[in-house]
């Protein structure tokens, strides 16, 4: 199914297979498939805070056309790149959740507009402080990557279980059950039966069937939008005004800011993991000046923070294609899709329930990629205590959203984002428990593998900003 891992060169051919650039006939429909597996949560965040701020159904249009279109535009800068912005891997970019709910009390305290200006200060901020956060990295070995990756996977099986369940108050309907198996299984299916062309676009075709499977029932597919719909629109700039910056309301995105950054990075070391090019300081570094890039356009084009896409790292993993400009050509379907809105209207049309039974597939990938990480890692009592508590932490405000609720709002926000929360306390526990000495005893030892718990997945990418990792 997946293309050979090749971590440096293919067998008669001097191109890595990162950079192997493809026919668009081959590109187009990888690439719809990374937006179909991303679009609803591309456009949940415009959705949430403009119906939180009362906005109409006109204003609610263009918050998500603007979406999209930097969406477009921060992946293509991600997955190109241009001097030191961009990771140059496949890692698609969209809204980050992490600031929903600090950007609707500032939206209600003080406008949109001082929303955008957040954004744009906290893109700033983000841009300023990638180089020293790429520092990071040395505290990111196979046992913190692993278990951020598993972390990153579980606790994003909610998005496909909401999914299902549509809103429904008394548990999921059983014909969204019925239609998030049957996307499931035929994914599953295609993945054992059809040939290597087509279980690269399982997901796509998943989708598409899933969708015209639906069509006879009555409610499922709902096209209603696409009649209304204009066939061209151009985003423009400050659409609600010029951006106001207040302190207050700053601060509080600075905060979401770290937390972005750390969510991002966790997802480029996995996105690395999966093609086989560990991510190295200089190439995180550009990574998250990237995010940070992203996140100033979209304070100007009236949208929101930008993060890298955790369930495109699973479709990456899934499919076994590695090629960045896969994500290139999706960045470019993007932007498509905020200028053309009957199209976007189109796409909008796939009944929730399929997209939970592909979304099922997605995100377990990326939890499998953090277990096949964590093989790497010889389990003694402290390293099974740092994935256990880490995993454990981080899935609290999953199983109790309210957890928090008295404690101050900056610890909540950043505790409640199960992956930040988790990494924090994988990142702490290894410096705990995985001490120097510890390191030491074990560098003779022949029966532990390459890569040991207080070791980095590629010691020269960390200690060494021009690294093998970092191309381009």
């Amino acid at each position: 199914m997946a293309e050979t891992v090749i971590n440096s060169r293919v067998s008669g051919d001097d191109i890595d297979p990162v950079d192997r650039a493809r026919p668009l006939s081959r590109l187009f429909p990888l690439g719809l498939q990374h937006v179909l597996a991303m679009y609803a949560g591309a456009v949940a965040v415009p959705l949430i805070v403009g119906g939180a701020l009362g906005y109409s159904a006109t204003d609610l249009a263009f918050l998500i056309s603007a979406d999209l279109f930097v969406a477009g535009i921060a992946s293509i800068i991600q997955s190109v790149g241009f001097w030191k912005f961009g990771v140059r891997l496949p890692l698609m970019q969209g809204v980050s959740f992490a600031a929903v709910a600090s950007m609707i009390a500032i939206g209600k305290e003080h406008g949109i507009t001082a929303i955008f200006g957040a954004v744009i200060a906290c893109g700033i901020f983000m841009i300023l402080l990638a180089p020293v956060f790429s520092q990071l990295l040395r505290f990111f070995p196979p046992i913190v990557t692993g278990t951020v990756i598993l972390i990153i996977g579980l606790s994003l099986m909610d998005i496909p279980a909401g999914w299902i369940v549509n809103n429904s108050e008394n548990g999921a309907p059983p014909i969204n059950i019925a239609y998030g198996a049957g996307t499931l299984l035929f994914i599953i299916l295609l993945e054992r039966f059809a040939p290597p062309a087509l279980q690269r676009v399982s997901v796509l075709i998943g989708l598409i069937v899933g969708t015209l499977a639906a069509v006879p029932v009555h409610g499922m597919v709902n096209w209603s939008n696409v009649g209304g719909a204009s066939w061209f629109r151009v985003v423009t700039p400050f659409h609600f005004g010029l951006p106001h910056f207040d302190i207050a309301s700053i601060l509080s995105l600075l905060i979401v800011g770290l937390v972005i950054m750390t969510e991002t990075t966790g997802d480029m070391v996995a996105v690395g993991e999966v093609v086989g090019r560990p991510v190295g300081r200089k190439q995180l570094a550009n990574g998250l000046r990237a995010d940070g890039l992203g996140t100033v356009l979209g304070g100007m084009f009236n949208t929101f923070p930008y993060s890298a896409f955790a369930q495109n790292v699973g479709l990456v993993s899934l499919t076994g294609v590695k090629s960045r400009y896969v994500v290139t050509c999706a960045g470019g379907i993007l932007v498509v899709l905020g200028l053309i809105p009957k199209v976007s209207a189109v796409v909008e049309g796939v009944p929730s329930a399929v997209l939970g039974g592909a979304g099922i597939a997605l995100f377990g990938m990326v939890a499998a990629s953090g277990i096949r990480t964590l093989a790497q890692v010889k389990f003694n009592n402290k390293n099974v205590l740092i994935v256990a508590i880490s995993v454990g932490v981080a899935l609290l405000p999953a199983m109790e959203p309210n957890i928090y609720a008295r404690l101050p709002q900056w610890f909540g926000l950043i505790f409640n984002s199960g992956i930040s929360a988790g990494a924090i306390v994988a990142i702490l526990l290894n410096l705990l428990l995985n001490s120097d000495s510890l390191r030491e005893s074990h560098e003779d030892d022949s029966e532990l593998p390459a890569y040991d718990a207080v070791r980095g997945p590629a010691p020269e990418a960390v200690v060494s900003s021009e690294n093998s990792g970092a191309r381009g």
